[in-house]
């Protein structure tokens, strides 16, 4: 099979993918189709069944593991794929590990790294508070560290979560470094924490899909809600230090907006937001480039960058 990273306009594929999604529509003509995304370990990919009735399209359905024949075309700056032939796979025709998308660092040493920060907080409240949830509870460690960070905007892969957290706690650290008026133990103990909630909002690998919990209240919510839970176990945890920690947490998207019940109030919930953003938008550009391959022409408007994009020329 080719990877989806590989697909390459005027193409023609034929290999096993994941279907992480399939729904009917119809064209401004009232022609039937189905909007397909196919998945492996390096991605998705829109495709189209133009002719859903035609012999070589056979039934299948959302997770199937199907077998199928198209084309790769582009549209509206995307490469997406029309469907010739598609059929269920037998299970000696696939290895589920080609289709899981997984983080290119080891989610070990990421971990390991994330303790290392652990050590280096010296408020004896708040390092419990991260002894407790990343160092002692196993079965948070387990989704932790499996967990994707996003449905489909950035490190929406088998480690994503905790990739992005220690990329974000990492900028924090510098952040603390250069600016003195910041709270070092409070800011990256914020940055731990600030998208625990997605452990809850997102099921696992393969579905990677919101669940009832995260429909109804987000990762921020509940992020809040984790962490008031577990403070209640720590005696003496003083309540300013717990509302501000929930502060971050709540702000950490900066704008109403963007979900957040809370512009960033304090010095710490700035720089947490600054640190969010910047790492989930350089790596919204790194898999676009990833994706583009070779491509250094205009690669069309993203909504994340609201901008259209392109490499640069060297």
């Amino acid at each position: 099979m080719r990877y989806i990273n590989e697909f390459r306009e005027g193409t023609r594929i034929k290999g096993v993918y994941l279907c992480k999604h399939k729904q009917s529509a119809v064209t401004k003509n009232g022609k039937a189709y189905d909007n397909v995304i196919l998945q492996d370990k390096t991605g998705t990919i829109d495709a189209k069944v133009w002719d859903p009735n035609s012999p070589g399209i056979g039934e299948f359905e959302v997770m199937d593991y199907i077998d199928v024949v198209g084309d790769v075309t582009s549209f509206a700056g995307a490469l997406q794929v029309s469907l010739k032939q598609a059929r269920v796979a037998r299970e000696n025709e696939y290895n589920e590990s080609d289709y899981l998308p997984v983080s290119k660092n080891s989610t070990e040493a990421m971990y390991q790294d994330l303790l290392g920060y652990i050590r280096t907080i010296g408020n004896p409240y708040l390092k419990q508070l991260l002894v407790r949830l990343f160092a002692e509870n196993q079965e948070l460690i387990k989704s932790f560290t499996k967990h994707s960070a996003a449905k489909t905007v950035h490190h929406s892969f088998v480690g994503g979560l905790l990739e992005h957290t220690l990329s974000v706690v990492r900028l924090c650290d510098f952040y603390a470094k250069s600016y003195p008026i910041i709270n070092r133990d409070l800011l990256l103990t914020a940055a731990m924490c600030h998208d625990i909630g997605k452990t809850r909002e997102i099921s696992e690998f393969p579905i990677n899909d919101y669940t009832d919990e995260g429909q109804l209240l987000g990762h921020i919510m509940i992020g809040a809600e984790m962490i008031h839970d577990e403070i209640k176990q720590i005696p003496g945890f003083p309540t300013n230090l717990e509302n501000e920690l929930k502060h971050c947490i709540l702000a950490h998207h900066g704008e109403f907006e963007y979900g957040s019940p809370k512009k960033p109030a304090l010095v710490e919930a700035a720089a947490l937001n600054l640190a969010d953003n910047t790492d989930a938008r350089m790596e919204t550009l790194t898999e676009i480039f990833e994706a583009a391959g070779d491509r250094t022409d205009w690669l069309g408007f993203n909504r994340i960058m609201d901008s259209n994009i392109r490499k640069t020329i060297l």
